[in-house]
């Protein structure tokens, strides 16, 4: 366990050192310590020697080996603080006390175990110190009074415990205040890399619905012009020879609901080129502000929305004119309206008129011929829709039209639904038809 800020300076890698050194270097300091602690030791080992009586190299072992216990003061620090309290009595281990009193209180252990290991070398070199200068005095080496003797036994033992204890202290509070500053700091990065990934999903999301809202706009603004225009062209092949005053006027219809068509679509196209660069300069783009752009620059007043300022989209009032069109192209058609007409947000009225609006194309294109009725409902606090076909006649001609689908008009009109919080039905009907039902919340 390292227990040094030295040792701390930077988390090392495990078993980038010997034993349980973390880092090559602090096992060559604490070599290099327990060696200058042997040779102290050992050099005091000599005078313990001879006021002991015994050979002078047994004291010089002693000392050596005594010293050389600071080596394992990461491992063991309470092993070293304790050999030097127990050497203290023969006056050697100072170095080896004052290190493992760092090391010690450097230490991730108890405090009441570094106060009591502390307390008990201050009490012990207070101790010796005492005997120490009072044996000094008392044999005349020292001439100063007797008021010196505890003195200088409480100057030396808080000058050898308390300097070493407190830099521990402070060395261990800084070490486990950096510890903990790189921990939140690898949180932050760990939550600053999952926001980055949450964003670019996010990112990816928003730009699949980009995509479909705009197919979507696209699929209403276009395909309900094209299927007029290829009933009517079915009705021109029908009709050139046998009436042409009839052809000439089916085909000035195809002709203008052409020309329509390409302004919607060169409209839509203008929106979406001149909205691209907003669109790279944000990460994640506004999808209710695409698709209203879209919508709006696509749904302005047939025939002379390319020459208005407006960015108005369809409204319920235009819904006369949307089945003046159907009826033009030779279904009967009828709408009925119950309630008393009011004027709604423009997201809500834009969603009923394209609901209506793709219904009759699904009419045209499934059911040519078939009798169709269409029903608005003005409630206190929603608006209903409902577009009803008969079975189509059993009637068909090598001129009829035969349109494409997609499938995609009653998944679209359903998103548009449900994305204001309505409710969307379709399906046949007994008889034989189909019918098509959504009802929107008014606010």
């Amino acid at each position: 366990m390292t227990t040094t800020g030295e040792a701390h300076a930077e988390a090392p890698p495990p078993g980038a050192g010997p034993w349980w050194w973390g880092r090559v270097r602090s096992a060559v300091l604490d070599v290099s310590l327990a060696v200058v602690s042997a040779l102290e030791c050992g050099g005091e080992g000599v005078r313990f020697a001879r006021d002991a009586g015994i050979p002078e190299a047994a004291g010089v072992v002693f000392g050596v080996l005594a010293g050389s216990v600071l080596v394992l003061r990461r491992r063991w620090p309470i092993a070293v603080v304790l050999v030097s309290i127990a050497v203290m009595p023969a006056q050697m281990g100072f170095l080896m006390g004052i290190v493992g009193l760092y090391t010690l209180a450097a230490s991730e252990l108890p405090r009441r175990i570094i106060a009591s290991l502390a307390g008990m070398s201050f009490v012990g070199m207070l101790i010796v110190t005492f005997v120490w200068v009072r044996q000094g005095v008392a044999s005349g080496d020292l001439t100063f009074g007797d008021w010196v003797v505890p003195l200088a036994s409480l100057t030396t033992a808080v000058g050898m415990t308390a300097p070493p204890l407190l830099l521990g202290l402070y060395v261990g509070a800084r070490r486990r205040l950096m510890e903990s500053l790189r921990e939140r700091a690898d949180s932050l990065e760990r939550e600053l890399q999952l926001l980055a990934e949450r964003a670019e999903e996010r990112a990816e999301w928003a730009r699949g619905e980009e995509r479909t809202r705009i197919a979507r706009e696209m699929h209403d603004v276009v395909a309900h012009r094209v299927s007029l225009m290829v009933v009517h062209a079915a009705a021109l092949q029908a009709v050139a020879r046998k009436d042409p005053e009839k052809a000439v006027r089916n085909a000035a219809l195809v002709g203008d609901m052409g020309r329509q068509a390409l302004t919607e679509l060169r409209e839509m196209l203008g929106v979406l080129r001149s909205g691209s660069a907003e669109r790279v300069q944000r990460v994640v783009v506004p999808l209710a502000a695409v698709g209203a752009a879209a919508a709006a620059a696509a749904d302005r007043e047939m025939g002379g929305g390319g020459d208005e300022g407006g960015a108005e989209g369809p409204c319920l009032s235009e819904l006369d004119e949307l089945i003046g069109q159907s009826a033009a192209a030779g279904m009967a058609v009828d709408l009925s309206v119950e309630g008393e007409s009011r004027s709604y947000a423009p997201e809500v009225e834009q969603t009923a008129y394209r609901v209506v609006q793709e219904a009759l194309t699904n009419v045209h294109k499934h059911a040519a011929g078939a009798k169709t009725h269409v029903r608005l409902a003005h409630r206190v606090s929603e608006i209903a829709m409902q577009v009803e076909n008969e079975p189509p006649p059993e009637v068909s001609s090598a001129g009829s039209a035969r349109l494409p689908s997609g499938g995609n008009g009653l998944v679209g009109m359903k998103e548009r639904v449900v994305g204001l919080g309505g409710v969307f039905v379709s399906g046949p009907t007994d008889a034989g038809g189909f019918r098509v039902s959504a009802v929107i919340p008014a606010a």
